[in-house]
């Protein structure tokens, strides 16, 4: 695949995941919609890399540092905002974290962060088209 064509597999592959954000909201599988969440952010910061450092991504699911390898500037509430998403993949992923990480998730708080996932994926995607 040529550039063009990663990215394109990133943004549209992020894209199906925000769907199944959506769809796991709608059937209150909170714990589950916000880990796709962490997973579309994570997807477009790497067609972000690809189009500005490498055709290859790093194997990274910590989203600052993943924005700090494909140099993508972040004020400090971006960067605070990408820490919290982070956690999300770790905590419905590990037994440890999923007892408490199930209890957080309530409606409440899932729709607060499903909108702040909505707006970065927002940004993102329109950083993305401004540098093509």
């Amino acid at each position: 695949m040529d550039k063009k064509e990663l990215i394109r597999y990133w943004t549209e592959s992020a894209d199906k995941d925000f769907q199944t954000m959506i769809h796991l909201l709608e059937k209150e599988d909170f714990t589950w919609s916000l880990f796709i969440g962490h997973i579309v952010i994570e997807k477009l910061l790497k067609a972000w890399y690809v189009q500005n450092v490498s055709d290859t991504p790093p194997f990274i699911h910590d989203l600052v540092r993943l924005a700090e390898k494909g140099v993508l500037f972040l004020d400090e509430n971006q960067k605070d905002i990408l820490d919290t998403i982070t956690a999300f993949n770790l905590r419905a992923r590990y037994d440890d974290y999923k007892m408490e990480f199930y209890n957080k998730c309530t409606r409440d708080f899932t729709e607060k962060w499903i909108e702040h996932i909505r707006e970065f994926r927002t940004w993102i995607k329109e950083k993305l088209r401004s540098q093509c």
